[in-house]
């Protein structure tokens, strides 16, 4: 009995020794590392490395930039059955525990001993993983896992659970670049995780043990197993009833790689808003969360990207086959060694311009046999590929197409686009192009494409080329001259000119396109038949130097403006941009507004730190700066040289941190409203009746205006239109200012994809004219003389005036003039127009 009672004594005793001790190890423990422990308050504010996203006016994703992808989520966004499904597969006992779990590391430990399974629960909690990805190395040492039990203690105590929860999904590496739990949701569903179903959030749920070892892509039987793991542990613990789990459990893999790229095709303008990033906040705005909101329109982004390719592809078409891309010879392999390799080649080979790479198999008298990329074996039938005659030269085409090993022969790599269901030959265009609209209210950039594909050329045209812009430049040479008194009826000498050039020690003979003169017609003929020897009477009667300065008033750079006679014909360079935005002043009665693509900018916590404030159109506003109209007046403001940056032109304020209060602004008025509806009249007619006719027989709207432009030898080819809503320019052309062909004008080459863009722009849209402003006169006039018409004279029209240019004196004589002008042409600078005097 006293053997008993020391035994008892010695144990109890040897216990509180080893609890003493415990105690004395803890605190020296304690004592040692504390002063090293980082402070857990500066989770509350950690910024997770996180990509720059840039969004469309509608929202749509255009880009991202950064090394992780990566949308955090608050606790409450995140969906119930994850919640329950994760915490049942790696910590069942988060709410009850204080940051560590005796009961759950025991657990543990019992079931790998005992089982050799590894898929259960860890031993270490939620918030001792939180700890360790945040604050601490994966070594396995003794001091590590002190560590981060005593972080794991001192979070319990400073931070929420539903906190350390939000801080864990969101940290977590889960494969192919995605962080945390919507990432991984992009990735391998392509959807927002509250939209996911159960079994592929318990997929998910999963991937936090093995992100590589259970991925559903790399490895997906594994990835079943530990998915059905996972609901197992939820049917354990009640979350799920036993028809939920069965239901579930039987569920196929549903993963496949959705990557994380954009829903929307705006590579050119992404890159204008990385760069524009990049200079204002360096590295850190590709890891610190940045939204950017663009003024891009989605469906308007789309139109004018198949607008541009549809009008590239039309013109490759007509101009021949340029050959095949490759050829990948399969000699020494068998057919089915054969057919292995192709699929891999045409599978490995990227899409352009939405054309798909196919790899030819057979050929046959009347038929191809093609294997494009991720499909079946498929025909390509003789009768689709007549156009494919071989291209010699841009004016030259091979004889007819009659078989097709004329074409391509097996192994050949060739592109084919589906239309209508069925393949068709197709092919990459090796002429370029670009097209941007913008809103004339505001400037905005509604849609902005900078080439055929961003992937094969980077260079964004749009922005950054300097193309001479043909007649598309004569409008604002006319509204210069309907501001020296000339009208839209008065007569213009449409003959030769013959001028000596003394810089070349020569002479200079302009022409007009197919060398064909009128005489003396109307300046309103002259402009939308698009007249080159009427356009240099115009200008050698109002003056270079003033048409110049004048110029200016529509944003154009005086240095970069001919300075002599071919300034009207268009010889002067500049951007698509920046001809867009001089037409601006045409649609919004006589405004200059300043292009901007960046809306807002917001950081990581949804705070706006920066919003533009464009100048805005304000007809009548009393804050509109004061107009200027005298020729000795020139813009206050020209369009940067736009390289990488019309930025420059509208993004008004410093950015900083802080929210952003911004005033309203408006837009100088440049032209009078009389001049303005003019011109716009005038611009109509080139649409109408004129070298721009084909958009009214597509669109058959009221309200179009344009023109369209071509140089020397069909160098550029333009069409830039508008109404009171939109306003965009085309340009097509080569990089290396090559020739587009002989009949290639602004309104066979880039005119088509303008009106692609513009069934989409208008479409459900009231007519948007200018209203007629006060002092603007309708008189019934001689088109012959420009003077009014005899009472009952026939062939009198009617003609609008400003009432202090209109006619006073009454036509009295009748001159026979040739006023149908044909086609007009639009070629070699084409592009004509008349003034309010006789001019010889």
């Amino acid at each position: 009995m006293k053997f008993l009672a020391n035994s008892t004594k010695f144990i109890l005793w040897t216990l509180y020794a080893l609890i003493c001790a415990l105690v004395l190890i803890s605190a020296s423990v304690y004592l040692y590392l504390s002063p090293t422990l980082p402070e857990v308050e500066t989770l509350r504010d950690i910024r997770l490395q996180t990509p720059m996203r840039i969004l469309s006016a509608d929202n749509e994703l255009i880009a991202e930039f950064g090394e992780q992808h990566r949308s955090p989520l608050h606790y409450e966004q995140i969906p119930t059955q994850f919640i329950q499904a994760l915490t049942a597969v790696e910590d069942s006992r988060f709410e009850e525990h204080f940051g560590v779990d005796p009961v759950g590391f025991s657990r543990a430990v019992l079931t790998v001993l005992a089982t050799g399974e590894t898929d259960g629960p860890g031993g270490s909690t939620l918030t001792q993983q939180v700890a360790r990805n945040f604050f601490l190395t994966r070594d396995k040492t003794i001091t590590r896992k002190f560590t981060e039990i005593l972080l794991a203690f001192q979070m319990e105590r400073e931070l929420t659970k539903e906190q350390i929860f939000e801080l864990y999904v969101n940290k977590h590496f889960l494969g192919y670049r995605s962080y945390g739990i919507q990432a991984a949701a992009d990735v391998y569903y392509g959807r927002d995780i509250n939209d996911l179903t159960l079994p592929e959030l318990a997929m998910i749920a999963g991937l936090h043990q093995a992100p590589s070892a259970a991925n559903p892509l790399a490895n997906p039987d594994r990835a079943l197993r530990r998915r059905n793991f996972v609901l197992g542990r939820m049917h354990e613990m009640n979350y799920l009833s036993d028809a939920s789990y069965e239901a579930a459990i039987r569920q196929p893999l549903s993963a496949q790689y959705r990557g994380n790229g954009p829903g929307l095709e705006a590579a050119y303008l992404a890159e204008m808003v990385r760069a524009f990033m990049i200079e204002r906040y360096g590295d850190a705005a590709y890891s610190d969360g940045y939204t950017v909101h663009t003024t891009l329109n989605s469906q308007l982004q789309e139109a004018a990207t198949r607008g541009l390719r549809k009008t590239l592809s039309e013109y490759s078409r007509r101009h021949g086959y340029l050959g095949v891309e490759n050829h990948f010879a399969t000699a020494g392999r068998t057919p089915p060694e054969a057919y292995a390799y192709w699929r891999e080649v045409v599978n490995g080979t990227p899409r352009f311009g939405g054309l798909t790479p196919a790899i030819v198999v057979r050929a046959e008298d009347r038929r191809l046999w093609i294997l494009p990329r991720d499909g079946t074996l498929t025909t390509l039938a003789l009768d689709e590929m007549e156009w494919a005659r071989e291209r010699i030269d841009v004016d030259t085409l091979g004889p007819a197409v009659t078989t097709p090993f004329s074409i391509a022969v097996p192994g050949d790599l060739i592109r084919v686009e589906q239309v209508n269901g069925n393949w068709q030959l197709a092919q990459i265009p090796d002429a370029q192009g670009a097209m941007v609209s913008l809103s004339p209210n505001d400037g905005a950039i509604q849609a902005l494409v900078g080439g055929y594909d961003f992937l094969l050329s980077k260079y964004n045209r749009a922005i950054q080329a300097n193309r001479q812009p043909g007649s598309n430049f004569k409008p604002f040479v006319y509204a210069a001259a309907l501001d020296k008194d000339f009208t839209p009826a008065t007569i213009v000498n449409d003959a030769p000119i013959v001028r000596a050039d003394d810089a070349l020690e020569d002479v200079w003979r302009p022409r007009n396109s197919g060398d064909r003169y009128l005489g003396p017609i109307p300046l309103r003929q002259a402009l939308y038949q698009s007249r080159n020897l009427s356009s240099i009477r115009v200008l050698e009667s109002i003056g270079v130097n003033y048409a110049r300065r004048y110029a200016e008033r529509f944003g154009f750079e005086r240095d970069k403006l001919a300075n002599d006679m071919t300034l009207v014909l268009g010889s002067t360079v500049a951007s698509p941009l920046e001809v867009a935005r001089g037409y601006a002043v045409f649609a919004n009665g006589g405004y200059r507004i300043d292009p901007y693509f960046i809306s807002s900018i917001e950081d990581n916590n949804g705070n706006v730190i920066f919003e533009s404030s464009p100048a805005v159109v304000c007809r009548g506003c009393p804050e509109t700066p004061t107009p200027y109209w005298s020729e000795d007046e020139t813009a206050s403001s020209s369009a940067t040289g736009v390289d990488i940056a019309p930025i420059e032109l509208n993004l008004e304020g410093e950015i900083d941190d802080q929210p952003v209060q911004t005033e309203r602004r408006y837009a100088p008025q440049v032209l009078t409203p009389q001049t303005t509806y003019l011109i716009d009249s005038m611009l109509k007619d080139v649409v109408r009746r004129g070298t721009g006719r084909a958009a009214n027989q597509a669109l058959g709207r009221d309200d179009l205006g344009g023109k369209t432009g071509t140089t020397n030898n069909a160098v550029d080819a333009w069409f830039t239109g508008y109404n009171g809503d939109f306003v965009a320019s085309t340009w097509v052309g080569y990089d290396n200012n090559m020739g587009l062909g002989q009949i290639e004008f602004g309104g066979r080459a880039a005119l088509p994809g303008w009106i692609e863009y513009m069934k989409t722009a208008l479409n459900g849209q009231p007519s948007n004219n200018l209203s007629q402003p006060v002092g603007i006169v309708r008189v019934r006039i001689d088109p012959q003389t420009g003077l009014l018409a005899q009472p009952g004279q026939a062939g009198a029209i009617f003609e609008i005036f400003k009432a202090e240019n209109a006619p006073t004196e009454y036509s009295r004589e009748s001159v026979t003039i040739d006023f149908s002008g044909g086609d007009g042409g639009d070629s070699g600078n084409g592009d004509e127009n008349i003034t309010p005097q006789m001019l010889f």
